[in-house]
């Protein structure tokens, strides 16, 4: 075999691909997590077409950060199912080939809601507190003890608004309350029962009034056509004065620019992003100079706490199908629109 061949840990079926290219420390929680039941295929390098060959001959993918792509599934003839890592799928695969292919799509639940809320938390924390600005003025030995007093926050009494009330949300809602702080939330989907609203002090209202009345924004949407841009040059511009805005989510959700604008011209307190439209982003992409953004590479699901128990769900889950079983988290793709 050939430094640059895929190599196989097992005999077995199913044969799987774990699409994305990674570092060996990841590549040995992926085969400790598939076990001896899976036919598992690791990419040496991030060569597009030995993924291709590879993809040939086998029954199941397992897709992460990299993008299933239309050429992928072409070269895929033995495909039976996609199995995302994580929840989203809509921009990480190219589901319409998958649908009118018949192959079975599922995702992952568990594992990401934890890590992805503990870290919007932090992001909301330190762009309160200009934290990446105080970090990177001291280590140029600039002491600034006083010149950040006026521009940082406390999050106690805040109001915030949590756009998009699934899983993550919740639990980013449930870190908050003992904050003290009035909690709005928007949902087409989802509502509280008037319990737990009680109880984390959230209010439920529409997305209109909560960028209009909140102190800190922080997104938790899933990105399709319709939340495309979602938080617009129009939309920054009915936040708050002095505001703070959050995205964990997906980069897609926010015209970047207009938040580069919104920041720099002063509307706009601070940000803090973990996503971005084109990832990683390009060079003269302006928040990366931008000193009022905090920036990560994002990591919120980024932990081994997470990896872990995403990857013993994905494999369960694929193993359960190979055996018969019912696939557990599909998603039906017949009920998306074009």
């Amino acid at each position: 075999m050939s430094d640059n061949a895929p190599t196989y840990t097992s005999t077995n079926r199913p044969r799987v691909l774990y699409l994305s290219h990674a570092p060996e420390d990841i590549y040995d929680v992926v085969r400790r997590m598939a076990g001896e039941d899976i036919d598992l295929v690791l990419l040496p390098d991030n060569d597009e077409a030995a993924r291709c060959a590879a993809l040939a001959d086998c029954d199941a993918v397992v897709v992460a950060s990299y993008r299933l792509t239309t050429a992928h599934l072409a070269a895929a003839k033995k495909l039976q199912l996609v199995h995302h890592q994580g929840v989203g799928w809509h921009d990480t695969t190219d589901w319409k080939t998958i649908r009118n292919r018949d192959i079975k799509l599922a995702i992952t639940l568990s594992g990401s809601t934890i890590s992805v809320a503990e870290h919007t938390l932090m992001l909301m924390l330190a762009a309160c507190r200009h934290l990446a600005h105080a970090d990177a003025e001291l280590r140029k030995g600039k002491w600034l003890v006083n010149e950040l007093r006026t521009r940082s926050r406390e999050i106690m009494g805040r109001t915030i608004g949590i756009v998009g009330m699934g899983r993550i949300g919740l639990q980013v809602a449930e870190r908050l309350a003992p904050f003290g702080i009035k909690g709005l939330y928007c949902d087409p989907n989802v509502t509280l029962d008037a319990a737990t609203e009680q109880r984390l002090n959230m209010e439920k209202t529409d997305f209109d009034t909560l960028i209009a009345d909140s102190d800190i924004v922080t997104l938790h949407l899933p990105l399709m056509a319709s939340t495309h841009n979602i938080i617009s040059a129009d939309v920054l511009s009915r936040m708050q004065p002095g505001s703070i805005f959050i995205n964990a989510a997906r980069g897609g959700l926010v015209d970047e620019a207009a938040l580069d604008n919104a920041l720099r011209e002063g509307h706009l307190l601070s940000a803090a992003l973990d996503v971005f439209e084109g990832e990683p982003p390009a060079k003269d992409n302006p928040l990366l100079s931008n000193p009022a953004c905090i920036l990560s590479p994002h990591i919120a699901a980024g932990t081994r706490d997470a990896l872990e128990q995403k990857l013993a769900a994905v494999f369960a889950n694929i193993k359960g199908f190979f055996d018969g079983q019912p696939l557990e988290n599909e998603v039906d793709l017949h009920k998306h629109q074009d």
